[in-house]
């Protein structure tokens, strides 16, 4: 059976935890802040979970599960 290749641009943008929760950083947090609340910006410094399918599907992307 051939090895798993791994798409290189979902290894970029997502990272699994030990548990398998599937991290992503939010986007449009770099630039143009002086419009954005400070509160929306606070709120995207820290990683989002995802969840449900898609997740699924990116752990398969990244040859886990």
């Amino acid at each position: 059976m051939k090895k798993k290749k791994i798409k290189r641009s979902v290894a970029r943008r997502f990272k699994v935890t030990k548990r398998g929760k599937v991290l992503f950083s939010h986007q449009y947090k770099s630039h143009l802040k002086l419009n954005k609340s400070k509160r929306r910006l606070r709120r995207q410094k820290e990683p989002a979970v995802l969840k449900g399918k898609f997740a699924k599907k990116i752990k398969q992307m990244l040859g886990e599960a």
